[in-house]
């Protein structure tokens, strides 16, 4: 082994242990503060949730009398949690099926460069801006059977505006028109940002080639735009397990518990009516459900991501 050699090797020995050094000095500094908000904030109120739930408790003073699992069988024998489960797989469905190709419809015709584009993109993200809660009030009031806007225009053709929040047939119909137009505009954004990422060269060369642009669309654009459908579908239906601000200014569950969603059944069975420990079994299943979700999905569906 020459001199330089040596060297070498040696430089490259020093390079790789300070390298190790440095990651371990910043693990070291980083890694116990964001250990230490995450169990304060994630990993104990799951775990006092769980606690809770094994109890018969209002919320005053020590939880005392132990009821074992009953809270939990209490949740899946009371036919409201039934109606909500089933409702939050409703809007899930919605979700995929009409939200998301709608939203990857428009991000097709708008990632196109002409004039009002911009404009567009922007009058179609806006719902997404604005609050939950404020979207709930505002279509509140466009549903008013009595002196709404629906009310208005049945008025111009002369017939009786239906009452759509007060009917248990029509009330969660009219839920999922309001999640269809607030949040289609995240994804579009989502899909526009991931078009104007395209290999312009690989879709110059086909269009040479002689492909339509139906043969474009269905061979390399979507195709190349998997992984961001992968995060889209992800984050539509994380979102619709953890749906709650727009049922209650809206229907606040009603009429008769036929728009309730899992959250929204925790809210008003668990803590308006002082059921704690009824209210933290419903969430230790919310967040198996969520967490179960996430992982199958992170293993089968994100594993390349």
């Amino acid at each position: 082994m020459t001199a330089g050699t040596y060297s070498t090797g040696v430089s490259t020995t020093r390079r790789h242990l300070g390298g190790g050094s440095s990651k371990l000095a910043a693990l070291i500094l980083f890694l116990p503060p964001a250990m230490l908000l995450f169990t304060l904030f994630v990993v104990l109120p799951i775990g006092e949730a769980a606690w809770y739930s094994g109890f018969n408790w209002n919320g005053f003073g020590r939880p005392r009398n132990w009821i074992g699992l009953d809270n939990y069988r209490f949740v899946f024998d009371n036919k409201a949690f039934g109606t909500a489960f089933r409702n939050n797989l409703l809007v899930i469905a919605v979700s995929l099926l009409v939200q998301l190709p709608l939203a990857m419809a428009l991000a097709l015709i708008l990632a196109d460069r002409f004039r009002g584009a911009v404009m567009l993109r922007m009058v179609f993200f806006l719902p997404y801006i604005l609050a939950e809660i404020a979207t709930g009030l505002m279509f509140s009031f466009v549903y008013d059977g009595d002196y709404g806007l629906l009310a208005s225009v049945y008025r111009l053709f002369g017939a009786e505006a239906p009452h759509l929040l007060a009917s248990p047939q029509t009330s969660f119909a009219a839920i999922l028109i309001v999640i269809v137009w607030k949040y289609f505009g995240f994804h579009m954004m989502l899909y526009i940002a991931a078009l104007q990422g395209l290999d312009r060269n690989m879709i110059e060369a086909a269009r040479i080639d002689g492909a339509s642009r139906w043969q474009l669309t269905r061979y390399i654009v979507i195709p190349s735009l998997y992984p961001t459908i992968r995060l889209s579908i992800f984050f539509s239906i994380v979102g619709s397990l953890q749906l709650f601000d727009l049922v209650m200014p809206l229907t606040r569950g009603g009429p008769a518990d036929s728009s309730h969603t899992m959250v929204s059944f925790l809210y008003t069975f668990g803590i308006t009516r002082m059921r704690v420990g009824f209210g933290s079994a419903v969430g230790v299943i919310l967040f198996a459900i969520c967490v179960v979700f996430a992982f199958t999905y992170k293993r089968w569906v994100l594993r390349d991501e």
